[in-house]
């Protein structure tokens, strides 16, 4: 088997852009697409010790008001943070960048608190370099599922590598 691994940030067409299987985040609209779920996800804001240190923790999403700001996101100067009980923050950046790891990155040098996913993070945190805070107000877990078409005509290998990514994924990601 060969696999030819794609990774958007965006909703892909299976169908139209001529995709096998996907990994989505997120809920499901309704689709003739299979899914089968392998776990969670949870949405995380984060900073370093050494800026918790001198900028304090945040307590409450509203705090990140007075906190620098960095955003993993071209889209707009100004970001909606939504948070638990459809609590929703307007933060400004101070930085914007356009990848994940950028925002990793400014943050660990203690340019910020950033919002990402958890798995993103988890060796950032686990390592002690970043540090979770605001966990009380995060919003819902996002669901993980593997999609793909289904019908008696599957290949073979599609198949495989789908029960694969299934048996692989499902122990990492539950929350």
């Amino acid at each position: 088997m060969t696999v030819s691994a794609v990774l958007l940030d965006r909703v892909v067409n299976l169908l139209e852009e001529g995709f096998d299987v996907g990994i989505r985040i997120g809920e499901l609209p309704d689709s003739s697409m299979k899914a089968i779920r392998v776990g969670s996800v949870r949405r995380v804001v984060c900073a370093s010790p050494v800026y918790l240190a001198k900028q304090g923790i945040p307590q409450q999403p509203a705090d990140l008001a007075h906190h620098l700001v960095v955003a993993a996101s071209a889209i707009s100067p100004a970001i909606d943070w939504k948070f638990s009980d459809a609590l929703v923050v307007r933060v400004k950046p101070r930085l914007t960048v356009t990848s994940n790891d950028a925002a990793i990155e400014a943050v660990i040098r203690g340019m910020g608190v950033t919002r990402l996913l958890s798995y993103q993070v988890a060796s950032y945190i686990a390592a002690g370099q970043l540090q979770i805070v605001l966990n009380d107000f995060e919003p819902a877990p996002l669901p993980i599922h593997v999609i793909h078409r289904e019908n008696r005509y599957a290949a073979a290998k599609v198949r495989t590598f789908v029960d694969l990514m299934v048996e692989t994924l499902r122990p990492q990601n539950q929350s």
